[in-house]
């Protein structure tokens, strides 16, 4: 991997994550998103100029392009510090669907090109992405490594030497309505499978307004792909090498990142769940008088810091030269998809009826965290990729 490095120095914590980008962000998305989170919810409703808000932050670096280099106008950060900014987002914003959105643009969307991308690619992309003037796109389906199964297929154009036909659709495509351009996984005839980058003005590509109840502040939408012709300039990485080279990669990405805001969100529903520990409750006496209430909380504090340590500690990896391994990687995935099902469910037991007003974050984080586990893959695939790692089978 090719991350940018920064020193070890006083500000970062013993563990070497810096979090001055975690409390720069949370700050920031408290002051900037969440006013607006419960209305959004409500209406299902995107806000471009709240993006843009975001990419543009004068807080630190933007939240568009934390991973592109300073070169490409990107905020250079290493994946540590990246990892917080989003862990800080999800704290401040509370705003689950959002928070997906610009973790799939900021991370998934760009690593992968600033990879594999040719130079070609890299200029004329990575700039305006970490700008929030060009918006990317991919769909959830594709993050499974080796569990992926290709719904696109690619045949060479017959009028174009060296293009291709794309045709099929994906579902689960983060940012569809709003996308500048789609990181698309096709099949070849054979099995093999090739990245492209295809750019939405591309002929016989259309979005259909579709998406999961959940993350409702995300703009969801399902690409069709009919027919459209691709040059060869819109590879991405080897023709045919998707398995080996990209595919693995965006599976660690969504792995570790998309787990990062839950980490700022549990922190948050904790924090809720303190101060409704501290209403009276049953006899007149605060709620937190309780044994049981004490033991809750404890537990939901044990659960953020660990799910935090793990998740940190697989970020680190991308700064040290290469990439968490799968076994890391969905491990992190796994524990945080729990921990955050067990701190929603103490958060609510301990919040009461302030839960249930239709704004609180404890109902909205209920609905998503489900989400939020089904997706890379779910059990059915993180279970057997740490396995598979543990019994040497790949």
């Amino acid at each position: 991997m090719e991350f940018p490095h920064s020193p070890v120095d006083a500000d970062r914590g013993v563990d070497g994550a810096d979090q001055e980008p975690a409390a720069r962000a949370r700050d920031f998305a408290h002051r900037v998103v969440r006013p607006s989170v419960a209305d959004r919810d409500r209406d299902g409703r995107w806000d471009p100029d709240l993006f843009a808000e975001l990419a543009a932050a004068r807080t630190g670096p933007g939240f568009a392009g934390p991973l592109v280099p300073h070169g490409l106008g990107g905020g250079g950060l290493t994946a540590t510090e990246t990892c917080a900014l989003l862990e800080g987002l999800g704290e401040g914003a509370r705003d689950p669907g959002l928070a997906l959105t610009v973790g799939v643009h900021a991370v998934l969307a760009t690593v992968p090109l600033h990879r594999f991308g040719s130079a070609r690619q890299r200029e004329h992309y990575l700039p305006r992405m970490a700008s929030g003037a060009w918006t990317a796109a991919l769909s959830l389906r594709q993050t499974q490594g080796s569990a992926l199964t290709p719904t696109v297929t690619a045949r060479p154009s017959a009028s174009d030497p060296g293009g291709w036909i794309l045709s099929g659709e994906l579902d689960l495509v983060v940012g569809a309505p709003v996308a500048h351009h789609f990181l698309v996984l096709a099949e070849h005839y054979g099995g093999s499978r090739t990245a492209f980058l295809v750019d939405r003005s591309t002929p016989g590509l259309r979005v259909v307004d579709a998406g999961p109840a959940a993350m409702r502040t995300c703009p969801w939408g399902r690409l069709v792909l009919d027919g459209s012709p691709v040059p060869r300039e819109a590879v991405l990485g080897g023709l045919g090498a998707a398995a080996t080279e990209v595919e693995p990669l965006l599976a660690t990405l969504d792995w570790v990142f998309t787990s990062a805001p839950w980490l700022g969100l549990m922190r948050a529903l904790t924090r809720d769940a303190v101060d409704g520990a501290t209403r009276t409750g049953l006899f007149g006496r605060p709620t937190g008088h309780s044994q049981t209430a004490r033991f809750t909380l404890a537990d939901l504090a044990a659960r953020c810091e660990l799910a935090a340590g793990i998740v940190h500690r697989a970020a680190g990896q991308f700064d040290s030269g290469g990439r968490p391994s799968h076994q890391d990687a969905a491990t992190a995935r796994l524990f945080v998809a729990d921990a955050v099902r067990t701190v929603v469910e103490g958060a609510a037991r301990l919040t009461g009826t302030h839960a249930l007003t239709g704004d609180h974050l404890v109902e909205r984080a209920h609905r998503d965290a489900l989400f939020f586990a089904s997706t890379g893959g779910g059990t059915e695939v993180l279970r057997p990729v740490i396995a598979a790692s543990l019994l040497g089978l790949g």
